[in-house]
């Protein structure tokens, strides 16, 4: 006999609190990105502040590529389906597994993206606004950066 429909969807949010849990404690170190710039095979993420500085101001702005604000924009344009049927809970769950993954891709930045999470809704308004409108009205969000929790 074949397992409800629930169940299968249960199992996949508490993996999806798991893995965005992990991903958040793969991103919390004080110094996320390393010196200069890093690449990887899907994008590259540069730093422009002085490597190893800290000064307690403002978080270190990074210069995203073109790449890699692509890249957000390609993994989130397939998601927005299923946050339609999963709704604004189960979605933004998703949403946040989705970005942790994206940083993880582009250098580690995680710990970036947690003091800046504006900086989401920057490069998706410049690299697909479509796709960050549709986004936001899917996960019922004022803004991208609103539901990122990590």
């Amino acid at each position: 006999m074949a397992q409800p429909r629930w169940i299968s969807r249960s199992t996949l949010v508490v993996a999806g609190v798991f893995a965005a849990a992990a991903l958040t404690a793969c991103g919390s170190s004080s110094n996320p990105t390393p010196t200069g710039s890093s690449s990887s095979a899907t994008g590259s993420v540069t730093a422009s502040a002085a490597p190893g500085k800290t000064t307690g101001a403002a978080p270190t702005t990074l210069e995203i590529s073109d790449a890699s604000a692509t890249q957000l924009c390609d993994m989130i344009r397939p998601e927005l389906s299923n946050w339609r049927v999963q709704g604004p809970t189960l979605g933004r769950i998703g949403f946040n597994a989705l970005v942790h993954e994206w940083a993880l891709r582009n250098g580690g930045i995680n710990g970036h993206v947690l003091a800046d999470k504006a900086m989401i809704d920057r490069i998706t308004t410049k690299s697909c606004a479509d796709v960050r409108q549709q986004a936001i009205e899917a996960l019922e969000l004022t803004d991208l950066a609103s539901g990122l929790a990590f």
